[in-house]
């Protein structure tokens, strides 16, 4: 664990030949640590950047504020998401990751900053897995994201996020020209073990 470059963060090194790197992005209340098993189970052998969100709420961190449910603090989500892409090309430069095979997994809260990431630095992603995740904002210039991929796993029965504005997400990376993949079950917030397995083999397609 190191707070150097200024996010508190886990770094992995891998152990295969793919060269790729997994960004994961923890949920509200998560740390760097939560999703490193998720990451090893996704990708084994990859790297792994596990940062922890700089913003508490109720003692919870987080990726950017909200104002209440669903509701978030535009302003602080625009500087947010600029700060973590800093962050990223930094410990590219610090661990000497390659960058263009770098492909975040977010569930919730770290859903939502990866596809902010992805409206904001469109290049900055080879790759995205967003478990529950919903509009971060609507664009007023719509990036260019063609031939990106990405995965995105939602709950019908989400008591968090409302399928209309899943699908409202999912629209705005097709628009985008993201090649995405979105997949529904009939379950809640939480993550199934099936999504997993569903995103590992997705992973195993797409990633360089």
């Amino acid at each position: 664990m190191s707070s150097d470059l200024g996010f508190t963060h886990r770094y992995e090194p891998g152990n295969d030949d793919s060269g790729v790197t997994i960004l994961l992005l923890h949920g509200t209340g998560g740390n760097e640590n939560d999703l490193i098993p998720l990451g090893k189970e996704l990708a084994p052998g990859a790297a792994l950047l596990s940062p922890r969100g700089k913003v508490l709420e109720h003692g919870m961190p987080r990726f950017f504020r909200r104002l209440a449910e669903g509701v978030f603090d535009h302003e602080d989500l625009l500087f947010r998401t600029h700060e973590l892409a800093g962050f990223i090309e930094a410990a590219a430069e610090e661990y000497g990751f390659d960058r263009s095979k770098l492909v975040a997994v977010g569930y919730s809260n770290g859903a939502n900053i990866a596809a902010s990431l992805m409206l904001l630095h469109p290049r900055l992603l080879r790759a995205a897995v967003l478990f529950r995740s919903m509009v971060p904002f609507e664009p007023e210039t719509m990036p260019d994201l063609s031939g990106m991929p990405i995965f995105m796993a939602a709950g019908r029965m989400d008591q968090m996020i409302s399928p209309d504005n899943t699908q409202r997400l999912a629209d705005i990376l097709t628009e985008a020209g993201a090649d995405v993949n979105l997949r529904w079950r009939d379950t809640g917030h939480g993550l199934t073990y099936e999504e997993v397995i569903e995103a590992k083999e997705w992973l195993l397609k797409v990633a360089p």
